[in-house]
């Protein structure tokens, strides 16, 4: 049986830290920049623990801008 494993790509020049993908993420993979501000002057959301990702896509489907790209490959084990 195999797994799905994710990543997300975040646009932090369009990201304007909203935080609604923190909301969404069931796995607690995203987390606002520390002291950290884009282009803008906007707070900007990262994929805090990356390996966590399960690729459902909640973050770009709830990204009023969006900022997030998800990618999604089976992961045998």
């Amino acid at each position: 049986m195999s797994k799905m494993k994710g990543a997300i790509v975040v646009n932090t020049d369009r990201c304007k830290g909203c935080q609604l993908c923190i909301v969404a993420c069931p796995k607690d993979v995203i987390a606002l920049a520390q002291k950290q501000v884009n282009v803008h002057g906007y707070p900007f959301v990262e994929s805090a623990k990356p390996d966590d990702c399960i690729g459902c896509a909640a973050c770009a489907t709830v990204c009023p801008d969006g900022c997030i790209t998800v990618y999604r490959k089976k992961v045998e084990g």
